[in-house]
């Protein structure tokens, strides 16, 4: 926690499957230090997070030939009004509208993941940026 009451992660990992462990621990080391975060939050952000660094590592490169060099960066944040994750890789641009995702019908075999991340958090914006692709993923903290 800095002086200002704010609790900040940051760190950097390469996009592959093991990487989603290591995120998660990461984010289970934040939460030890975030306390006053209510498990309600917790697992909204968590499920957001974990769904956006999935999608990362399944898709973002999925299409890509180049060897190596494939980087996630993670910047959690946390303090009195909000709880925030950046997340950016060096990965493909993705061509996905935000603003129309909806719930699958009950028979689709995915798609669900993006609708339950958007209903999950207040604010989830992309951008694409230098050659990065930019997660922000933000949610209003109900208590202080």
């Amino acid at each position: 926690m800095t002086d200002e009451g704010t609790w900040v992660e940051a760190f950097e990992a390469p996009v592959e499957e093991a990487t989603l462990d290591l995120v998660q621990d990461r984010l289970e080391a934040f939460w030890t230090r975030a306390v006053s975060v209510e498990p309600t939050e917790r697992m909204k952000l968590e499920m957001a997070f974990v769904e956006i660094v999935g999608n990362i590592i399944e898709h973002a490169f999925a299409v890509d030939t180049t060897d190596g060099g494939r980087i996630l960066s993670v910047v959690l944040r946390a303090d009195a009004d909000s709880i925030e994750a950046v997340i950016s890789d060096n990965g493909l641009p993705t061509a996905l509208d935000l603003g129309s995702v909806t719930m699958p019908d009950e028979d689709a075999v995915s798609g669900r993941g993006l609708a339950l991340t958007v209903a999950a958090v207040d604010e989830m914006r992309y951008e694409r940026v230098d050659g990065r692709n930019h997660w922000t993923l933000r949610l209003a903290r109900q208590s202080g």
